[in-house]
């Protein structure tokens, strides 16, 4: 088993290969992985998962994986370490680490919009021209493309719905699942009644309706989404506790341990070393 780490913030490859040079690597850091052109078979955390051109895939840290090549591949590789993941900020993203992180649930290819594949492929297009032509001011230039590659895998993952949201599930479900998301750091407007009075429907309707819908309760998925970031918080950034305590709205620390352990049976700090050992 090899792991690869990296030591700058972005690194753009480009590889034309009949056979995968790693069998079964695991990575520290992020990687979009973009075919070119090409067929073949990514395995991945014990899944087998075809590709072809045009896709765009999204190997998140630790995941197990390695590429079984059916037909010449070209892969465009664009890796992010963690830390320029955490402080990456966008004005309509703010927790971006999560829904990248939630890609090693997909299956894939991680494009769901149509229009979004041309764009990939004009930037894949044009992050080769600048690794095959080097000119002033490329560093930036190969950063722009790799941010707009970021906001696009974002933003497909997004649209995914969760997997208890059901495929005939009504436009105001994912709008609300889109509201819960975007103010789960702040606990007063994830209460019932704040969500209730948000999309006009009465405090008593609201609960029925979310688990007929997602097929759990309410409290249940802002508890089960608040806890999916804590727990990258703990694995994949240096923040103090109470950092995150003051981040998620607690009261402190205690109260902050105390819903972290009734749902993972074990303290924040026995799971950050725990992380850290396996890592």
């Amino acid at each position: 088993m090899k792991k690869e780490n990296m030591h700058q913030s972005v690194e753009v490859l480009y590889k034309k290969v009949d056979e995968c040079p790693i069998v079964n690597s695991k990575f520290s850091f992020f990687q979009m992985v973009y075919v070119v052109s090409g067929t073949g078979f990514l395995h991945i955390n014990g899944n087998s998962i075809s590709y072809q051109t045009g896709n765009l895939m999204l190997l998140t840290p630790n995941d197990y994986h390695n590429f079984d090549i059916t037909t010449t591949t070209e892969f465009l590789l664009v890796k992010i370490n963690n830390e320029y993941v955490k402080e990456y900020r966008s004005k309509s993203i703010d927790h971006i680490e999560c829904l990248l992180h939630y890609a090693s649930h997909l299956s894939g290819c991680i494009l769901k919009r149509k229009a979004d594949e041309f764009l990939v492929r004009s930037i894949a297009e044009s992050l080769i021209y600048a690794i095959d032509n080097k000119d002033i001011y490329d560093e930036d230039l190969i950063t722009h493309y790799v941010n707009a590659l970021i906001v696009i895998a974002a933003r497909n993952i997004a649209i995914i719905k969760p997997s208890g949201v059901k495929e005939n599930a009504d436009k105001r479900i994912l709008e609300i699942i889109s509201y819960i998301q975007t103010n789960i750091f702040f606990p007063e407007k994830l209460k019932a009644s704040a969500i209730a009075e948000k999309f006009d429907i009465s405090d008593t309707y609201l609960g029925s309706y979310f688990k007929s819908n997602c097929g759990e309760t309410l409290q249940s998925f802002v508890s089960n989404y608040k806890l999916r970031l804590i727990e990258h918080r703990l694995t994949f950034s240096d923040m103090r506790i109470n950092e995150i305590v003051d981040e998620f709205g607690f009261s402190d620390e205690s109260h902050l341990n105390k819903f972290f352990k009734k749902h993972n049976e074990i303290s924040l700090t026995a799971y950050r070393k725990a992380k850290v050992l396996s890592n």
